[in-house]
């Protein structure tokens, strides 16, 4: 009998331990501190890819895209860890393009990279890109797209990969669009831009830690 009752002891404790590890790995605190390194510097993107907004299924494509801003260490969570200070869709004999015609896309900025969770075994941090504000034209049509992207930043190759979900982005002005584009329209943002510390060949980092 105290052998039956020691086991279930035992097997009680087992269980207990094992419940005890699952919910401290299930409850792991998320980064409040992130070091960006360097930190302040400036920083440039190009696009590794085509860069894509699309409307109701209308795909406006950019095969030319570039971005520049400043990168700093920030604390709390969600923080800001950049600051996109100009960006650009197309270039001279390159423009973005639709089924509709050419695009013309003039971003008011600046736009943010907020940081909310790290992956110290990928060095990866997961987090959007925030403050979106564009006006676009395609012939007659204009409209205006605000809201945020979902993103990850990838520390090995300087990947700012933006992948939007769906309402995370919404027209909010409409003019000449009709159906194609009406107003309450939540777009998506899609593409990948490679970053790295402006005139060099550095690629910033940015860790995610709770001190």
């Amino acid at each position: 009998m105290r052998k039956s009752l020691r086991k279930i002891a035992l097997v009680a404790g087992a269980a207990t331990a094992a419940i005890g590890l699952t919910a401290g790995t299930a409850s792991a605190v998320p980064s409040t501190v992130w070091t960006v390194s360097p930190s302040p510097a400036d920083f440039t993107a190009a696009n590794s890819g085509n860069i894509v907004l699309s409307v109701n299924g209308i795909a406006m494509t950019c095969t030319t895209s570039g971005a520049s801003g400043t990168m700093q260490s920030a604390t709390g969570n969600p923080a800001t860890v950049a600051n996109i200070n100009a960006i650009n869709f197309g270039a001279g004999g390159s423009p973005c393009t639709s089924v509709l015609g050419n695009v013309t896309t003039v971003a008011t900025v600046p736009w943010t990279v907020v940081a909310a969770d790290y992956d110290a075994a990928t060095q990866v941090t997961t987090g959007h890109v925030g403050n979106i504000d564009a006006d676009v034209t395609v012939g007659a049509c204009k409209f205006r797209v605000t809201g945020k992207a979902s993103s990850t930043y990838t520390n090995s190759t300087g990947a700012l990969a933006v992948s939007s979900a769906s309402g995370d982005l919404t027209v909010v002005s409409s003019t000449n669009c009709g159906a194609a584009v009406p107003v309450g329209a939540s777009p998506t943002f899609k593409g990948t831009y490679l970053v790295k510390q402006t005139g060099t060949s550095v690629i910033p980092t940015i860790v995610g830690s709770n001190p």
